[in-house]
C-alpha cells in the first residue's frame, strides 16, 4: 500500500509540471504563430508611423527604425540592420525607401514565408513609408507656400531643425556598436582596422569632399583584403 501511494504521488508530482509547461509552451507558439500571420498588418503599422513621424529625411529615420525592427519586433540582428544601412546607401534612392525595401523583405522571409512574399512584404513597407508623406504634401503644400513666411510656421521650423540633426546623431551611434567595430580587447585589428576605416571615410567626406560611393568601394576594397 505505501509503495502505490508513494507511486501515485509521483505521478500526480511528475505529470502535473508536464502538462504545465506543455501548457505554457502552446501559449509561446500561439503567440509566435499569431505574429508570424499578422507581419504584413505590423509591416504597414510600423512603416505608416514612421513615415508619419519621420521629419528629417532617411537619417533621421534610422534610430526610429532600429527601435522597432530590431528591439522591439526583433525582425532583424543588429549586424543585418548595419548591413542593410550600408546597402541603403550604396544602391540609388533615398535610405529610407531602401531601408524599408530591405526590412519588408527580410523580415518575411525570416518568418519563414516563401520568397515572394517577401517580395510582397517589400513593397508593402515601401508603400506605407512613403504614403502618409504623399499624403500631408498634398494637402500642406498649398498652406506652407501661402504662410511659409508667418512667424508661428518659421518658430515650428527653427525647432525642427537641431530636433534633425539630433536624431540623425542618434542613428550614427547606434551603429557605433561591437558588431561593427569589434572589441579591441578579443578583436584588436578588427577593431583598429574598423576605426582606421571610420576616420578614413570621415576625414575624406568633411575634409576633401570625396563622393560617398567612391569611399564606400574604397572601404569595400579595403575590407575585402585586410579581413
Amino acid at each position: 500500500m505505501s509503495e502505490f501511494s508513494e507511486y501515485s504521488e509521483f505521478s500526480e508530482y511528475s505529470e502535473f509540471p508536464e502538462y504545465s509547461d506543455h501548457s505554457d509552451y502552446s501559449d509561446y507558439s500561439e503567440n509566435l504563430y499569431q505574429l508570424q500571420n499578422m507581419i504584413f498588418l505590423l509591416l504597414f503599422i510600423t512603416f505608416f508611423q514612421i513615415g508619419l513621424l519621420g521629419f528629417g529625411g532617411g537619417y533621421s529615420m534610422l534610430s526610429m527604425i532600429q527601435a522597432e525592427v530590431v528591439t522591439r519586433y526583433g525582425w532583424m540582428s543588429t549586424g543585418e540592420f548595419a548591413d542593410m544601412v550600408a546597402l541603403s546607401q550604396m544602391t540609388p534612392g533615398p535610405i529610407g525607401i531602401n531601408s524599408a525595401t530591405y526590412v519588408g523583405y527580410t523580415s518575411v522571409v525570416n518568418a519563414g514565408y516563401p520568397v515572394w512574399a517577401g517580395f510582397l512584404g517589400s513593397l508593402l513597407a515601401t508603400f506605407a513609408l512613403v504614403l502618409p508623406t504623399f499624403v500631408l504634401m498634398v494637402i500642406i503644400s498649398r498652406f506652407l507656400l501661402r504662410y511659409k513666411s508667418h512667424p508661428v510656421v518659421e518658430s515650428i521650423f527653427q525647432g525642427l531643425r537641431p530636433a534633425v540633426i539630433g536624431l540623425i546623431a542618434a542613428a550614427a551611434l547606434l551603429l557605433c556598436n561591437e558588431e561593427n567595430f569589434g572589441n579591441p580587447s578579443t578583436s584588436p585589428w578588427h577593431f583598429w582596422i574598423s576605426l582606421g576605416l571610420f576616420a578614413f571615410a570621415f576625414i575624406g567626406r568633411q575634409v576633401y569632399k570625396l563622393n560617398p560611393i567612391m569611399l564606400i568601394c574604397m572601404c569595400g576594397v579595403a575590407g575585402l583584403i585586410l579581413f
